[in-house]
């Protein structure tokens, strides 16, 4: 039986005139949106909180999952959606923390409006609490404000700090607590507290093309591996782990590519990081298709291995069913995975919160796509509590790891993060 403490939604989807910028439409201080090549969709306004951790006075042990929260409350929702495709209807934003431990919250955020495009049609989707007095948002595009930059500096972590760390996780192989364990690093610094947010996010869609660029809850960033996307009964993931520069010619450029095609190493971690999903998704499918050998996939400013996962769902499992079993994946923690998040909170002198956590969306049906948290800032608010506040100023953090296995140089792969940090600190700059 429904919860009478849950609210009732009244959701209604209609066909609009196609949308050439999404981003127009979303908050220029808080911005909702998850894209890619130009489609996806935009929040609008708050209407309600469909699942939120680290409130006071609450056990977190208490609390429903997830998956469990959304079905309850997307049960109730009277939806009115003619249009019927991925992403129409009643719809959640997610970022979910890293470690459960964490001191940010995970989120789960319903828009009173969403704009959406996808395969040529655009939408308006409107939701309400018959609960809430709220009025309605306006629904139309606003202008983009000034151009603004980050300043950025070294967090808790400094590239020699790292270096170290990576070579206690060494040592953690070589008595083996652990096959392989990610570690990562920190940048910190501010933005203007006046920012059109909007900027950063429309710098990482236009210069990673290829890539699930997201802004929720402050979390910005421009992620290349899917976790995990749930439609009409099919699942299907990206797993990425193994990584190098690109070139700086088509020569050098195609000789980093065969070098990582080749390297044992990566080899090895990526395969950890395959075997972590296909051993999470197995309970829930009655098929399980993967490449047999990773590909090479190309971004602008590094190589990574890939390798595609698809299946067809046999138990019901929604989207953030699935998040859940998924995640940490080896890709972003390790194997044996407790095993590699132990060495990582000992190594590690801060809290990840949402980083390398989940972030996406969900639909009422279950459906949705997620990605892991990579190449991301946090921007203000509740997750980076404990930064001193400035009233012309916002806090941001960033961060960028690498896999360490048996073999791993520490200044090779502090110079993979210095990669990895690219694609936020350009667009931050």
């Amino acid at each position: 039986m429904t919860s009478p403490r849950l609210p009732h939604l009244v959701v209604e989807t209609r066909e609009i005139d196609p949308v050439e910028d999404l981003l127009a439409f979303a908050d220029p201080r808080s911005p909702l949106a998850w894209l890619r090549r130009g489609e996806g969709i935009v929040g609008v306004g708050h209407a309600v909180t469909g699942y939120e951790t680290g409130l006071e006075g609450v056990d977190p042990d208490a609390l429903p999952s997830p998956a469990e929260a959304w079905r309850e409350l997307s049960a109730s929702a009277e939806v009115d959606d003619p249009v019927g495709v991925h992403g129409t209807g009643l719809v959640a934003f997610g970022t979910l923390t890293f470690d459960p431990r964490s001191r940010a919250s995970s989120r789960l955020i319903v828009p009173q409006a969403i704009v959406g495009s996808r395969d040529g049609r655009s939408w308006v989707t409107t939701i309400r609490s018959t609960a809430s007095t709220a009025s309605p948002p306006v629904v139309e595009p606003v202008p983009f404000g000034p151009y603004w930059s980050a300043t950025l500096g070294p967090g808790a972590l400094d590239p020699a700090g790292y270096q170290s760390a990576v070579r206690a996780a060494l040592e953690a192989i070589a008595t083996g607590e652990v096959g392989k364990v990610v570690l990562a690093r920190d940048l910190v610094g501010t933005v203007p507290a006046s920012a059109d947010l909007r900027r950063l996010v429309r710098a990482l869609a236009t210069g990673y093309l290829d890539t699930w660029t997201f802004a929720v809850d402050g979390l910005i960033g421009a992620s290349p591996e899917t976790l995990v996307t749930v439609s009409g009964g099919e699942v299907t993931a990206r797993v990425l782990a193994g990584t190098i520069p690109r070139g700086a010619d088509n020569e050098g450029d195609a000789a980093a590519s065969f070098r990582l095609a080749h390297s044992g190493k990566d080899l090895d971690e990526h395969q950890y990081a395959v075997q972590s999903v296909l051993d999470a998704l197995a309970p829930h499918v009655s098929t399980l298709r993967a490449d047999d050998e990773p590909f090479a996939l190309e971004l602008p400013n590094l190589w990574h291995l890939a390798t595609d996962v698809a299946g067809e769902i046999a138990d019901h499992a929604s989207a953030l069913d699935l998040v859940a079993a998924l995640h940490p994946t080896a890709a972003v923690a390790g194997t044996p995975t407790d095993a590699a998040i132990e060495v990582i909170r000992r190594i590690e002198p801060f809290d990840r919160r949402r980083y390398a956590g989940p972030v996406g969306w969900v639909d009422a049906h279950g459906d949705g796509e997620w990605a892991i948290a990579l190449r991301c800032a946090q921007i203000g608010g509740d997750p980076v509590r404990g930064f001193a506040e400035f009233s012309d100023t916002m806090p941001v953090v960033a961060h960028a790891g690498a896999g360490i296995v048996a073999g791993s140089d520490p200044e090779t792969e502090l110079l993979e993060t210095r990669v990895k940090f690219r694609p936020i600190v350009d667009a931050l700059a």
